[in-house]
């Protein structure tokens, strides 16, 4: 299969992974909305995210990338967002809001920059640790 995310889940393609259990996956953007930006995925493929049998499952994942991000990166709340039309895999974004936000609107997914190599691995460490 030619989809990035599936080729992520079989190591085709590295990312900074920050969860994996037996049925999803979560790892850093590449191009992050902002610090800690992450997307939740199910390892087996699924186009969109009302397709994913373990719905509630999937969702507690997320959350559990957001509280982490709450806790360790000073995120003041989190964005759940389930758009989809990026990649054709089944994906929640996970995007921590920080207090200069003041509620805005969110950045532009066109404008983003991936962030040094040593700031991912920083990151993806102290919010993997942080997982509960």
């Amino acid at each position: 299969m030619n989809c990035p995310f599936c080729q992520i889940v079989s190591r085709q393609i590295p990312a900074h992974i920050i969860y994996e259990d037996d049925k999803f996956l979560a790892f850093l953007d590449h191009r992050p909305l902002t610090r800690g930006s992450t997307l939740v995925i199910p390892k087996k493929h699924y186009r969109w995210v009302d397709e994913v049998p373990e719905f509630g499952d999937y969702f507690e994942v997320a959350k559990k990338v957001g509280l982490a991000a709450k806790k360790v990166l000073g995120a003041i709340w989190i964005n759940y967002l389930t758009i989809g039309h990026e990649v054709s895999h089944a994906h929640i974004r996970v995007i921590p809001r920080y207090p200069k936000d003041l509620h805005g609107p969110l950045p532009d997914l066109s404008k983003t920059e991936a962030l040094p190599e040593q700031e991912m691995k920083s990151i993806a460490l102290r919010l993997t640790e942080a997982i509960e």
